[in-house]
């Protein structure tokens, strides 16, 4: 596990609608946040999380679906494009991934449980959960889970 990042993007928005602008000044993703990499990815306003997730999609393909999700299957997408106007959002990639799950090895859930320990911790460290998380996944996790939760922590000033 080795996560490379945060690449930092500046997404205005209305319900239907997006605008991405990396800190490079483009308008699209591009490098490892446009690989199949796994990603964990922050929405958050003021710099305070609001969603936290989990990819292995192209982040630009993951947005999409996010935001044109009608609630097929029960998912809605993002619940804050429906308020406000802009988010920031900061994407990291586990540039050497294990994917395969056996025993007493790292698997390709790493950044899920990466994920899952991030909101756990801005559980208990502000009590409440990210405003707008919906779901999240556990699994294990072992003290390079949590060093990695920490350093993402840690970028938001937690």
């Amino acid at each position: 596990m080795n996560l490379v990042g945060p690449a930092r993007f500046k997404i205005n928005y209305t319900p239907n609608e997006k605008k991405i602008l990396c800190e490079r000044g483009t308008n699209k993703f591009s490098g490892l946040t446009s690989s199949k990499q796994p990603k964990l990815y922050i929405f958050s306003r003021d710099n305070k999380p609001i969603y936290v997730g989990a990819t292995v999609r192209p982040m630009g393909e993951r947005l999409r679906v996010g935001w044109q999700a009608q609630g097929e299957g029960g998912y809605h997408g993002y619940g804050f494009r429906l308020e406000g106007d802009a988010v920031d959002l900061d994407v990291w990639v586990d540039t050497d991934p294990v994917r395969e799950r056996a025993e007493g090895k790292r698997s390709g859930s790493d950044i899920e449980t990466i994920e899952a320990e991030v909101v756990y911790l801005l559980r208990h460290r502000n009590g409440q959960w990210p405003a707008f998380q919906t779901e999240i996944h556990f699994y294990q996790s072992d003290p390079d889970h949590h060093r990695e939760a920490e350093k993402v922590m840690a970028h938001y000033g937690l």
